[in-house]
């Protein structure tokens, strides 16, 4: 299991499979609001003095259907 850190590598593992430009409003719409969720778990964390870790390479992969979701394009 990779061990990930850092907000920006988190991130950066969970928006890979979707292959997102990283310059697209899109992108940096979803990075904004994963790092202020992760940060601000991060600081529960800490506070409550409670370590976790997240295996990622167990998670299911799932499929994005967006015209199904009301794509805009």
């Amino acid at each position: 299991m990779d061990k990930f850190d850092r907000p920006r590598e988190i991130i950066e593992f969970c928006l890979k499979p979707l292959n997102l430009p990283t310059s697209s409003e899109e992108y940096k719409e979803v990075y904004r609001r994963l790092e202020h969720v992760i940060k601000t778990y991060q600081l529960m964390i800490i506070k409550e003095k409670m370590p976790v870790a997240v295996d990622f390479s167990k998670m299911k992969t799932i499929t994005i259907n967006e015209a199904a979701h009301g794509d805009d394009g």
